[in-house]
């Protein structure tokens, strides 16, 4: 069989004998607690509900093997909106049950990659629309960005099974020996660089072997407490620090993440000074600045970005990137940001959905992206061959993945090759959430001179070593099969 260049991969049939296709689909819904508040913009998270998923795949032959995905449903990240939180999170989880039953019916075989991606193009967006014409028109829509992170989980289940089916790590599949088709049937490069995707894999934009530690980045949340003078006597007493100072001394911190407002600079300039004062004092090596799509004009960040030039040259010098200042919705907000990127590399996330974006923001300026699973495993490794084939830098950013979802999070970092690490902040926010997970993986939840370990990963698929893991799950949300 001969395969077509931008084929739909809907139109294919099975050609080697590795290709699976989906049995059915096990959703839960594991509810946590955050011990401290999280503000996103101008909403805070106090809760989130992380939906894992079991995923059983088999082959022509009739053989079976069941593979597992996570991600929180951080409603306040993925649907930024005046509409109440639970409005939104119960959509969301809705939305969790179309997607199980899609998957379950999802009558494809092939590589996870090739799968993941014909159920993005082909489904997901059918199934949106189907929620949004349910809800009618009287209210707001959910967005294509809180769908890919209600479909993450599945898709990160899919690849897990792969690996599983195969007895090996699931990175170690994404190449020619086992994909039907190279990514010039996925990508297509900017017509301004002399490039093709043809007879490039995956593989060949990732690192093998991957790192075994990273650098791990903590997350200075806008509700953070600085220092001893903003206690109040309400603060959890459960061990964990509570002061930015502490947590840098008692993980060895290097790299802090440091949430803005975006809409109010005086209040953004004093949060970079101070942060960036404590991080000096306790030799901190690196900043970075997160508006969470605040912004509205590039002079706001520039602006910031001059006067620590000018009146803190050591903490703008800490400051490694920018993540992020500008509205996610790319396409309704084609703002040029070349002078922001000028002054310091700019990264996307939540513009970042796919590949296609990630070609508009670079013709708009912006330098990096910021990948995250919760967008899919598929379309993460899709994007990062995109972005590297584009001389774009790469991070890895956190969704808060707490569980099973750090897992895929962190090796995907490991096998990118990012700008500094991997941000990692389930730990801060609710680290009692991932006790059963770090019995078995304790490098990857408690963050020991500044880095995470993965050695303790092995094994097939993700190298979860599920069957160690001694998590007692809620009841089924949901069982769903052909």
């Amino acid at each position: 069989m001969t395969i077509k260049k931008n084929m739909n991969f809907s139109s294919y049939t099975s050609k080697k004998r590795t290709d699976i296709k989906p049995v059915s689909v096990d959703l839960y819904f594991i509810p946590v607690q955050t011990r401290v508040p999280l503000k996103f913009g101008p909403e805070t998270l106090t809760s989130v509900i992380c939906a894992r998923t079991c995923m059983t795949v088999g082959n022509e032959l009739g053989q079976t093997t069941q593979g597992w995905g996570e991600t929180p449903l951080s409603v306040q990240w993925a649907w930024p909106s005046s509409l109440g939180y639970q409005e939104r999170c119960e959509t969301m989880r809705l939305f969790c049950r179309m997607l199980a039953e899609a998957w379950a019916q999802f009558d494809r075989q092939g590589h996870p990659i090739e799968l993941g991606s014909d159920f993005v193009e082909s489904k997901l967006p059918t199934l949106l629309n189907k929620l949004n014409n349910q809800r009618g028109k009287q209210t707001e829509p959910m967005p294509h960005l809180a769908a890919l992170v209600c479909c993450s989980a599945f898709d990160i289940a899919l690849h897990d099974a792969y690996g599983q089916f195969l007895n090996r790590d699931v990175y170690s599949t994404y190449n020619a020996e086992f994909m039907n088709a190279d990514l010039s049937h996925f990508l297509e490069a900017a017509d301004d660089v002399d490039f093709s995707f043809d007879g490039k894999y995956p593989a060949d934009f990732l690192n093998f072997p991957p790192a075994k530690t990273l650098p791990a980045w903590h997350l200075v949340g806008g509700k953070d407490l600085l220092e001893a003078s903003e206690l109040t006597g309400t603060e959890p007493d459960d061990g964990y620090p509570v002061l930015l100072p502490e947590w840098i001394k008692r993980d060895g911190l290097k790299c802090l993440k440091i949430k803005l407002r975006g809409n109010d600079s005086a209040w953004d300039i004093d949060r970079l000074v101070k942060v960036g004062e404590i991080a000096i004092e306790n030799d901190v090596l690196w900043l970075t600045s997160d508006f969470n799509c605040t912004v509205t004009n590039p002079a706001y960040v520039n602006d910031i970005l001059d006067r620590l030039m000018i009146e803190h040259p050591r903490i703008y010098q800490m400051i490694l990137y920018v993540e992020q200042p500008f509205p996610y919705d790319l396409k309704e907000n084609q703002i040029d940001v070349h002078s922001v990127s000028a002054r310091k590399p700019l990264f996307m996330d939540e513009s970042a959905h796919d590949w296609k974006l990630i070609r508009l923001g670079r013709g708009l300026g912006w330098t990096g992206v910021a990948l995250k699973t919760c967008k899919t495993q598929t379309g993460a490794l899709l994007s990062l061959c995109w972005a590297k084939a584009h001389g774009m830098t790469l991070m890895v950013q956190d969704l808060t993945n707490p569980m099973l979802a750090q897992i895929p999070h962190v090796l995907l970092a490991a096998h990118a090759g990012t700008i500094m690490g991997v941000e990692t902040n389930a730990m801060q926010f609710y680290p009692a959430a991932s006790a059963s997970e770090e019995a078995v993986h304790p490098g990857l939840y408690k963050r020991r001179n500044g880095q995470v370990d993965l050695s303790t990963l092995n094994g097939p698929g993700f190298g979860y070593r599920i069957n160690e893991i001694k998590r007692i799950l809620p009841d089924l949300a949901g069982h769903f099969e052909k």
